[in-house]
């Protein structure tokens, strides 16, 4: 089992994440405006249509796990698997996986084992989540300068547990690529058509959502009430 020191602690893998609510949306953006966010990556993202890829905000209330208790908010979108031929659509995903483009959090000790063991581009921000009423709210600012202010209404609920779900997400860092494989199962899920709304601020991450074509309807929008993680050990993409 492989584990690493992180400001004076051993952290074993998988780094585990036992209790997190997970709260987020789905946005179809024109692929020529996220091909330009993603350029510095050297990664695809995938059409799932013609001309149109995707992009996920989430935002998250880590509760108990490896890396202690946090906030978070992440930027995603939907890329083509490095190496993978063939074509990538909404009903068929096998050749997709998600790039993590930005990342901030609240706490010091994340930030540096999400930087140090997989690449994450993880920041530290003001990251005020108010989730004790069906509507969950996340205002996020960095540097005193509002980023967004994003809403997700509650949705139809999803019987039982859901499967153990295996992923890929991949981050690129200091001129480095990773894929970092890891699995979530998820309790208490919500999902609706729409379903969000968002305020943007006058940071640079609110422009890149401006040239996204944001605020708009999302595709999709979800709440997790219990989800369980497992991250393992990242590998560079050469």
């Amino acid at each position: 089992m492989a584990s690493h020191l992180i400001q004076g602690r051993t952290v074993s893998m998988p780094v585990r994440v036992r209790d997190v609510m997970v709260c987020g949306a789905l946005y179809l953006v024109r692929a020529d405006a996220a091909r330009a966010v993603l350029a510095y990556s050297g990664l695809d993202v995938a059409e799932v249509l013609p001309g149109k890829a995707v992009c996920v905000l989430v935002f998250a209330d880590y509760r108990d796990g490896d890396l202690d208790s946090y906030h978070e908010f992440g930027m995603a979108f939907l890329i083509r698997r490095p190496g993978a031929t063939g074509s990538v659509g909404l009903a068929d995903l096998r050749n997709a996986a998600a790039f993590v483009h930005w990342m901030p959090v609240d706490q010091g000790f994340t930030l540096e084992a999400g930087r140090s063991l997989w690449g994450v581009p993880k920041e530290l921000a003001d990251i005020d989540l108010r989730l004790g009423s069906p509507y969950k709210r996340c205002v996020l600012s960095r540097d005193g300068r509002l980023v967004l202010d994003m809403l997700v209404k509650p949705g139809a609920p999803l019987p039982g547990p859901g499967p153990v779900i295996a992923l890929d997400a991949y981050t690129h860092r200091d001129g480095l690529t990773r894929r970092i494989p890891w699995t979530v199962q998820t309790r208490g899920l919500r999902v609706r058509p729409g379903g969000a709304l968002i305020r943007l601020g006058n940071h640079p991450i609110a422009k890149e959502l401006s040239e996204l074509g944001l605020p708009k309807r999302p595709l999709l929008a979800g709440t997790v009430a219990h989800a369980t993680m497992a991250l393992e050990e990242a590998e560079l993409v050469r």
